[in-house]
């Protein structure tokens, strides 16, 4: 399985950038997908869940502001970052549970993706 992150880039405080995280590879199911964020000198941080059955976490610095969403059928699951602050500046890993067939349940991540926010 391989995930595949993008839409990282540079964005200015208050503004908005929208990432994504395609899941490859033979899945049966996936049932959770988040996204970590590692600033520098900091270490890696859950900054939102999103589970199979609907719902969804985050971190306290980042409700109301970020939002997690899934599409099932593409294996693929989104965040959506407005009003970003310099403390929103990391690089973001995809992650997720999956059941593979013939294997059973694991853990994946995807190589990160650079959010950079400027003032």
């Amino acid at each position: 399985v391989q995930l595949q992150a993008s839409g990282g880039g540079l964005a200015q405080s208050g503004g908005s950038l929208r990432l994504s995280c395609v899941a490859s590879g033979k899945i049966g199911s996936i049932n959770e997908m988040k996204w970590y964020r590692q600033a520098p000198g900091k270490q890696r941080e859950l900054v939102a869940t999103t589970i199979s059955d609907g719902r969804t976490k985050y971190v306290d610095s980042v409700k109301g502001r970020f939002t997690i969403s899934r599409d099932n059928a593409k294996n693929t699951a989104f965040l959506q970052m407005n009003s970003l602050n310099l403390e929103d500046t990391a690089v973001y890993y995809c992650n997720a549970i999956a059941n593979i067939y013939g294997v059973g349940i694991n853990t994946f991540w995807g190589r990160g993706t650079l959010v950079t926010v400027s003032s």
